[in-house]
Parts: C-alpha cells; sequence; structure tokens
C-alpha cells in the first residue's frame, strides 16, 4: 500500500470523525452520521473496498472511544463501506456506490444491529427497530458523498482518480 493512499485514508478518517462531532441528527436511540456515510462513498470511490472498510473500522472505533459513536457506529459503517465499495468496483458508478452505501447500512447494518444492540448493549428491539434511523442517515450521506465526490472528479485530483499510480 502507498504512502498516498494511507495519506488519502488517514485524511479521510480525520473528515469522518470531526464531521460526526459537529453533524449528527437524533433519531431515537441510535442518531445518525451522514458524514460517516459520505466518507464511505467518498472512501469507495477513490480508494476501493478493502481501504474504505479499513476507514470505516478505524473511525468507528475512534467515535467509540472519544463518545461522539455508539456501539452501533461498528456494523452501520463497515457493512456500508463493503457494499458501496463492492458497488463502485463492480460498476465504476458514483449512485450505484450510494445505492451500496443504503443498501449495506440502511437495510443490512440495520438488520445485523439487532442481535449486536442485544448482546453488546443489552438492548432488545423489533427487527426493524434501527432501519428508519439507518436509512435516513445513510441516504443523508450517500448523497453528499456522491456531490462531493462529483466535484472532487472536476478539480485535478482527477488524475488520482482510477489511476494505477494511485494505487
Amino acid at each position: 500500500m502507498s504512502i498516498r493512499k494511507l495519506t488519502i485514508m488517514a485524511l479521510l478518517v480525520a473528515i469522518a470523525v470531526a464531521g460526526s462531532t459537529f453533524i449528527s441528527i437524533p433519531t431515537g436511540i441510535a442518531r445518525a452520521y451522514p458524514v460517516q456515510h459520505a466518507i464511505n462513498v467518498i472512501g469507495a470511490i477513490i480508494l476501493g473496498p478493502v481501504p474504505t472498510v479499513v476507514v470505516a473500522f478505524v473511525t468507528a472505533i475512534i467515535r467509540i472511544l472519544t463518545g461522539t459513536g455508539s456501539l452501533l457506529a461498528i456494523p452501520g459503517s463497515i457493512i456500508g463501506a463493503l457494499c458501496a465499495g463492492l458497488a463502485y468496483k463492480y460498476s465504476s458508478k458514483m449512485w450505484l456506490a450510494g445505492m451500496g452505501e443504503v443498501i449495506g447500512t440502511g437495510l443490512l447494518a440495520s438488520l445485523v444491529a439487532v442481535p449486536y444492540a442485544k448482546l453488546l448493549m443489552g438492548t432488545s428491539v423489533a427487527a426493524l427497530f434501527f432501519m428508519p434511523a439507518f436509512l435516513i442517515s445513510s441516504s443523508i450521506g450517500a448523497i453528499l458523498g456522491i456531490v462531493v465526490a462529483s466535484s472532487l472528479r472536476k478539480t485535478v485530483l482527477v488524475k488520482y482518480f482510477n489511476s494505477r499510480s494511485f494505487y
């Protein structure tokens, strides 16, 4: 892995952690952090699936340790990052990276969060309890991520998109 790629990963973690500190939407038991989802989409487009999952995991751990995220940050961010990364890898379409984030976080991770919350948080909830909050957060973040990634493609950074020297 190149120094450039590690640097981009570190910057994305920093932006996600800082953004989650200032931008959150209360949605019941969980808080919606759309910046994390935007970073997942941007990372999926720029870095690919595996580095984006690493960024999501490191961000989730830092948010948990600093008190700006709950234990639900782990399944929510990692599953969404993986789905967004795989969707973009196999389609090269930004909107599919966004859909991957929404499906991965809003649907899959919200279902994984139910037994996860019971086991680690001692919270018993219905199967679809987390879905509205996860869908809202991931949808807002996916749109934001697509807008930012589209804007980045119009800058000098375009030479790093899809270039072998970047990877």
